[in-house]
């Protein structure tokens, strides 16, 4: 680590890494001169960015007080360092920061020097992350392809500023914590919020999908899961600019489209498969289409994809907001596993982890066991009906179970193309679970809450 003064560069293993000494000690003495500076780079600034270990300190005192709402002055500032022991006495810390405060150039510039802070610590991290690849690939213990994973992954956690994980002490989390809250209060509120499924009484339940949460969508066959699934990744797409990728490992690109263009348009899929369409239908499909085309939702139909392809491919996907696979049990596993049991748990762990990593929800249709359908639909699914896993739902935040009366007739038989299906929150870790009606158009693969269902 660097003594205090202006060097631009450190020679640490004969690779430079790069800082501005001059461009840290700015954003400190700035903030110190008019506390107001602060909110121009709150958001934007992290401790961890600076590459002094003093001025990291520093700033990690300011980011509390300006938190708490405490004044940030030379006197404040003094006292907070002290307290924490940053320096080795009193006169050494009012020495530094005076000093900083008397060569700060101009006030109104912090953000570009708050930038030059950023621009540093990201090459930084660059260059530690090449040398990491670099010494994994000369040590040939590692196959080509799991090295580009690993790559990949470092850079997209540089990208979305993820550090290396290490112990946190309560006063760093309070601040995150409070600094959220303030956000969360103010305009930026709607930014931070699960995203609406469309599903106003789900939404209130589970309020919205929330980041890194998992959730489970499970049913007998035929119910309609793949339908509600689709709904949702639909409404999300239409209602955010943010992307949304959904994995279909049964149903094809196509038919998923074409269902998605039923709903949409309101014209019946059985019309669509016939290709019996009118010159009103073709109308109707061709605003939906214009409708659908800019929208950020993206189809894969691989199958028996990983979790890892799925990772790779969504680690490639900008302002990524929601991901969906259809269906658990269709999966890829490594095939090391003993049972198919153990390797379905392994899956659904792998995407709780990456959904925690990705920072974005994760939406897995699972089939329910053999003992649900041969009740006949008498019952309601329960967390014990999973299929070949009874830890599924320890990895799930939510658990959704979609359920049918039993009317002797599945999707796409002869018989009743409409009729109430209720949603069945049998987990949920943001709240209460209860039993939500919904309304099923089997004619347009459409679900709808049953207080907004209507008839096209």
């Amino acid at each position: 680590m660097p003594s205090d003064n202006n060097l631009t560069f450190d020679n640490i293993g004969g690779v430079n890494l790069p800082y501005s000494m001059e461009a840290e000690q700015a954003v400190l003495g700035a903030i110190i001169v008019d506390q107001t500076a602060m909110l121009d780079i709150i958001s934007t600034v992290k401790a961890e960015y600076f590459y002094s270990k003093r001025n990291q300190q520093i700033f990690s005192e300011m980011e509390m007080m300006f938190t708490s709402q405490t004044p940030i002055d030379f006197v404040t500032v003094l006292d907070a360092v002290n307290s924490a022991g940053i320096f080795n006495d009193s006169e050494e810390a009012k020495v530094y920061l005076f000093n900083i405060t008397q060569t700060v150039p101009t006030i109104k510039n912090i953000g570009i020097y708050a930038k030059i802070i950023y621009d540093k610590y990201m090459l930084r991290q660059l260059i530690e992350v090449s040398r990491d690849v670099m010494y994994k690939a000369s040590g040939d213990e590692e196959s080509g392809q799991k090295l580009l994973e690993y790559a990949e992954q470092k850079i997209y956690d540089i990208r979305n500023g993820k550090e290396n994980s290490e112990l946190t002490h309560i006063k760093a989390a309070l601040m995150e914590s409070l600094t959220f809250l303030q956000k969360l209060s103010g305009p930026e509120r709607s930014k931070l919020l699960g995203l609406n499924t469309g599903f106003s009484h789900l939404d209130r339940m589970i309020t919205g999908l929330n980041k890194s949460d998992l959730i489970i969508l499970a049913a007998r066959p035929g119910v309609g899961k793949s339908s509600l699934a689709l709904n949702i990744a639909v409404n999300v797409a239409k209602a955010y600019d943010t992307a949304v990728a959904y994995f279909s490992l049964e149903m094809t690109n196509r038919q998923l489209v074409q269902r998605a263009l039923s709903f949409e348009s309101g014209v019946p899929s059985q019309n669509m498969r016939r290709g019996d369409l009118q010159r009103e239908d073709w109308h109707r499909i061709s605003e939906t289409s214009d409708v659908l085309s800019k929208t950020r939702l993206y189809f894969d139909d691989t199958s028996g994809i990983s979790v890892q392809e799925i990772k790779a491919k969504c680690m490639r996907i900008e302002n990524l907001g929601l991901i969906i696979v259809d269906y658990l049990q269709l999966m890829g596993g490594n095939g090391r596993s003993e049972s198919r049991a153990l390797e379905i748990s392994a899956i659904t762990r792998n995407f709780k982890i990456m959904a925690k990593e990705l920072n974005v929800p994760v939406i897995l249709l699972s089939q329910l066991n053999r003992a649900v359908e041969k009740d006949s639909g008498k019952r309601k699914p329960r967390l014990s009906d999973l299929r070949d896993s009874g830890s599924i739902e320890q990895d799930a935040d939510i658990v959704l179970f979609l359920h049918k009366e039993d009317t002797g007739e599945e999707e796409g038989q002869q018989g009743p193309t409409e009729y109430p299906v209720t949603l069945v929150v049998a987990k949920n870790r943001h709240g209460e679970c209860d039993d939500l009606p919904l309304h099923w158009d089997g004619q347009h693969t459409k679900f709808t809450s049953m207080e907004y269902a209507r008839e096209f």
